[in-house]
């Protein structure tokens, strides 16, 4: 048995959110600091860049972790590389090179905690019940999910979509039902929730984050016409039409 004050905050840390088994612990100031670096952890204390932990506590479950991902594992917790054959290690393969995520990304399963290495980045929690089942995430984003998700490359729809959305050709969508925690450039309070029913959301770059598959996603030009576009200064904006959600990060 294993008592641990991984849930207890101090003056250092705190839990900031919980959702399924994944909670993120906050460092809210760096108070491990020499002279020399004591300045610099002040004032990102001040701004808000403070380092984020994921733990995820497993009872008789299993999660799926980005490669490399894994800093602690408690109790009776064991992994697997969660490739079911000669087959599905090709296609893993294949998908890792046009999504640059690692191709083999391992499972934890069991019981008790399995502490995530620290980063500076953002973690978003997101139930896929609130996108229907299913999201389409930028390339990077993908940090940890239920293994009741599972997760597929797909490919754009049109060519206009592919090669002058900004997005890239192919991306990751989350299918399935759980947490997918993802790693955000932008904090939650800085993201744009837009949840359409049967309209058009129109966006000058490339700022989504993640958007329902059952969104249909082009490029096309601001006004009906080439001339009116560039007269306009905004040129060609993605689209994405249809009925679902998309997170926008605006000031990424």
């Amino acid at each position: 048995m294993i008592s641990t004050n991984i849930y207890s905050e101090t003056q250092a840390r705190k839990v900031v959110k919980q959702l399924g088994c994944f909670s993120v612990i906050e460092y809210m100031k760096d108070i491990s600091v020499s002279p020399q670096t004591a300045q610099t952890a002040y004032f990102m204390s001040k701004m808000g860049v403070h380092k984020r932990q994921v733990i995820a506590s497993l009872n008789n479950e299993g999660v799926i972790l980005q490669a490399g991902a894994m800093q602690i594992t408690t109790g009776s917790v064991e992994i697997n590389t969660n490739v079911q054959g000669a087959g599905d290690m090709f296609k893993k393969i294949v998908g890792s090179k046009v999504t640059n995520e690692s191709a083999i990304k391992p499972r934890y399963f069991g019981s008790g905690f399995v502490v995530f290495e620290p980063t500076y980045k953002y973690i978003l929690l997101e139930d896929l019940a609130k996108w229907n089942g299913a999201v389409t995430i930028e390339d990077g984003l993908f940090l940890a999910c239920n293994d009741t998700v599972r997760m597929q490359v797909t490919a754009r729809s049109n060519f206009s979509s592919a090669a002058f959305g900004g997005e890239g050709l192919f991306n990751n969508t989350l299918y399935g039902s759980g947490i997918a925690v993802l790693e955000s450039p932008v904090p939650a309070e800085e993201l744009l929730v837009f949840d359409l029913q049967n309209d058009c959301l129109k966006i000058d770059g490339n700022m989504a984050i993640a958007w329902s598959n059952t969104l249909q996603f082009t490029v096309e030009k601001s006004t009906r016409s080439l001339i009116g576009s560039a007269a306009s200064g905004e040129g060609l904006v993605n689209v994405y039409r249809g009925t679902g959600r998309v997170l926008v990060a605006p000031v990424a």
